[in-house]
């Protein structure tokens, strides 16, 4: 009993840690999904993620690519499938002991590790083909879904196959509506020392 008092105790103490994590709301067509991102595992990739969030990029976005069993995909394809002007490419940082684990969030790339940009997915499962390993970089791992896997599971239901380029997408488009912190802070306003 004392053992479980303990761990309930220790786990407490590591609640407010928790809170200090930047916290994200997408507003889909399907509902609101709710997010916390892991600024210390990977500071590169939450910033590159928060820039892209502050500017407004993502408002508007769809989700272009939905896969049962493995992921649904969005951050980088307007509603009538046009690719957006990114940023230039952030790090690789998937060695950060964070695993695509279900609900996590991570980054979209091509071959190259470091070739990530706005696109990111949502894991539907444990995906860990997709971890880092000794001699293989991974897709990195930046945050969770703490709120609205209902939500991912909605868009995952969405029949899909209409549109021949884009076969993986919802026959009608799921737009992220909104993208914004919850949390109240901006990448400008903490550049600022604000």
């Amino acid at each position: 009993m004392r053992k479980l008092i303990a761990v309930l105790l220790t786990g407490l103490l590591t609640l407010p840690a928790l809170a200090d994590n930047p916290q994200v709301e997408l507003k889909t067509d399907l509902g609101t999904i709710q997010i916390e991102l892991f600024e210390e595992k990977a500071p590169a990739t939450v910033e590159n993620f928060l820039a892209y969030l502050d500017s407004g990029f993502y408002n508007g976005v769809i989700f272009h690519r939905v896969i049962p069993d493995f992921m649904v995909q969005t951050g980088g394809h307007t509603f009538d499938f046009q690719l957006k002007e990114t940023r230039e490419p952030v790090t690789n940082e998937s060695a950060n002991g964070l695993k695509n684990l279900r609900g996590t969030l991570a980054m979209a790339r091509k071959d190259d590790p470091d070739s990530a940009t706005s696109q990111f997915f949502i894991n539907l499962k444990h995906n860990s083909h997709l971890d880092a390993t000794e001699d293989k970089a991974g897709y990195t791992v930046f945050g969770r879904v703490t709120q609205g896997m209902d939500v991912v599971d909605k868009i995952l239901a969405e029949p899909r196959g209409l549109y021949r380029a884009f076969p993986q997408a919802p026959n009608v488009p799921v737009r992220i509506l909104t993208a914004k912190r919850i949390d109240g802070e901006t990448v400008a306003s903490k550049s600022q020392g604000d």
